[in-house]
């Protein structure tokens, strides 16, 4: 048997051999470069920024142009007011639908064809604000209560995927649907659709 301090210095020498093959075994790099937001970059093959720009673009253009809105304009002398409601995702995959709720309401602004108003949950929180001014706020920067613009139109939409696939390669559909509904009467007038989002992930088959 080892004299106690050897077996002392035996133990500390192989506890840091331990941890330096831990600290080997297990330490990962890394590097971050900055890129243009209007670089197109496809890491995973899943839903990302550029799609949301894309599609957000092309509904609310198809729907500008849509005759309907031109009539509504042309008869009421303004231009349509619209909410955009529920975004379902009805994916395989995780995907925030605020952020193309919010993409839509910028393409909306400027396509200089429609207006929009804050949404059910924005409009609570500016209506709690309103209420405050009145007991608050002096009477001269006060907001008047009852005095919201109502929107004519909702657009409501949906996110769905159709995956193919083999062992070594998968293709990625996706289909935006979105419709703009007569808030009065609940007619839809306008329905768009953008399927031209489709993505092929080739996976490398490696062999021991």
């Amino acid at each position: 048997m080892l004299p106690p301090l050897k077996r002392i210095a035996c133990f500390f020498c192989l506890s840091c051999s331990l941890t330096a093959f831990s600290c080997m075994s297990t330490g990962k790099s890394q590097t971050v470069d900055r890129i243009s937001a209007e670089e197109q970059v496809d890491l995973s093959g899943y839903w990302n920024d550029i799609d949301v720009r894309l599609v957000a673009d092309h509904l609310v253009n198809d729907c500008a142009a849509n005759p309907s809105v031109a009539a509504f304009t042309k008869k009421n002398g303004r231009l349509p007011v619209v909410i955009v409601g529920r975004i379902r995702n009805q994916s395989d995959e995780h995907i925030d639908t605020k952020i193309l709720s919010k993409q839509i309401e910028s393409a909306l602004l400027n396509s200089e064809k429609l207006e929009f108003v804050a949404d059910a949950d924005e409009r609570l929180a500016i209506r709690a604000e309103r209420l405050s001014q009145q007991d608050f706020a002096n009477l001269e920067t006060a907001k008047a209560l009852r005095n919201e613009l109502g929107a004519d139109y909702m657009m409501v939409g949906s996110i769905k995927t159709i995956i193919d696939s083999s062992d070594t390669v998968s293709i990625r559909s996706y289909y935006v649907h979105a419709e703009l509904i007569d808030i009065e009467s609940t007619r839809i007038i306008w329905a768009g659709e953008d399927s031209s989002i489709k993505k092929q992930i080739i996976r490398s088959r490696y062999r021991l």
